[in-house]
């Protein structure tokens, strides 16, 4: 009884937040285009993903938790949504509410409408993740690296936009010249921030790596890491400066990163040759990267 009561004060709760108490907004109605700023309810099927959502990984499980919830109380923050050509729509925010909505088999969902072109898409996605807390340190820094590249903000800016320390931006940042291996170890949660600050420190990849075993291999805490590095550094002999890239790969390094949405690392030898890695973060995500090289 006492569900039924919370439910049915929930749905009125909606209604008078639709300014419709009798009838629910559906995105097929005429007046379509004079309902931008509003929350309506909008079917599933024309709902597109965000193309510039930063978040590839989707835990299957919390997923389930949010489905069970929605099914059984409803959404009860809308998503937002982009309003494009015709009765169509794209994913601003809310991309957990939605999956978990078409799990459950719902038809619809309720989403706040916005007009947005595509920068605007891309650091409204991204800024609202880098607001989440359960993000880890390479999705925050990667997010923050797409913003300076695509949306042209210094770090300065940058910080004002997040509401983070300029010296937290730069923090994060850094993170992305470890070894490709170490950032997937940040991401899986075999390393922690605190370890990989210790470990930037050092320039030699192989000698990162040899950090980063030892750390897994004897649960090295962040403070004996830091002892690690600072008597490595003392004793190894200072090493000529890395080569410069070549211009053609400073000049397309920033399109290859854009196009496959994460930092490539570029390799290339003294006959000129070289190669590419690609990262990926999951099955999602890898799955992502084939279907671009199709």
């Amino acid at each position: 009884m006492a569900k039924a009561t919370r439910k049915q004060a929930l749905g009125r709760g909606l209604s008078a937040l639709l300014k419709e108490p009798s009838e629910k907004i559906s995105a097929s109605n005429k007046n379509m285009d004079t309902i931008v700023g509003s929350i309506v309810e909008i079917e599933l099927d024309l709902i597109t993903v965000n193309p510039y959502q930063p978040r590839t990984y989707f835990d299957e499980e919390s997923l389930g938790e949010l489905a069970s919830s929605i099914k059984e109380l409803g959404v009860i923050q809308p998503i937002t949504v982009r309003k494009l050509e015709g009765n169509t729509f794209q994913l601003v925010s809310g991309e957990r509410r939605f999956r978990a909505s078409k799990l459950i088999g719902n038809k619809t969902v309720p989403a706040y409408i916005r007009l947005a072109n595509d920068q605007e898409m891309l650091e409204m996605a991204l800024v609202e993740n880098i607001q989440r807390k359960n993000l880890d340190p390479i999705e925050v820094a990667l997010s923050y690296q797409r913003l300076i590249d695509e949306i042209q903000l210094t770090q300065e800016a940058l910080s004002t936009r997040v509401g983070k320390k300029r010296s937290t931006v730069t923090n994060y940042l850094r993170l992305l010249k470890l070894d490709p291996i170490l950032q997937t170890g940040m991401r899986d949660g075999f390393i922690s921030m605190g370890h990989g600050r210790a470990i930037i420190n050092i320039e030699n990849t192989e000698d990162q790596l040899k950090i980063y075993e030892k750390i897994i291999r004897e649960k090295l805490s962040v403070r004996q890491t830091e002892e690690l590095v600072k008597n490595l550094k003392s004793t190894v002999a200072p090493k000529s400066k890395k080569k410069e890239a070549p211009s053609f790969i400073k000049e397309n390094i920033q399109e290859i990163n854009t196009f496959f949405g994460h930092k490539v690392a570029i390799t290339v030898g003294t006959n000129g040759k070289g190669k590419l890695t690609i990262p990926f973060h999951s099955e999602e995500d890898f799955n992502r990267i084939k279907n671009l090289l199709k």
